[in-house]
């Protein structure tokens, strides 16, 4: 007898699981005023200064656009409620 040596295995598309995007999406903390700090405030334009004897928050934004990070903007707690919290509520 003869013995079949030819392979008839058929080409099977291969599904790659569909990978779904995450949407980054902008977002606020709130943290302490750190020495040597150099930020501008995104309102008033005023550095947000460090204190030593006063533990100042400042409010610190990551911005999105067309779902990549933009950039960092940084606001006074007074300034960023002044603004209506454009990025939500500051976690942290």
């Amino acid at each position: 007898m003869a013995t079949d040596t030819t392979t008839s295995s058929s080409p099977t598309p291969t599904q790659a699981p569909a990978t779904k995007h995450k949407r980054w999406k902008s977002r606020a903390v709130s943290r302490t005023v750190d020495a040597g700090n150099s930020a501008y405030c995104a309102v008033c334009d005023e550095l947000i200064k460090f204190r030593a004897r006063i533990r100042a928050e400042q409010i610190i934004c990551n911005v999105y656009a067309k779902n990549r990070w933009d950039r960092v903007e940084h606001y006074h707690p007074a300034c960023y409620e002044e603004a209506g919290s454009p990025y939500g509520e500051p976690n942290g």
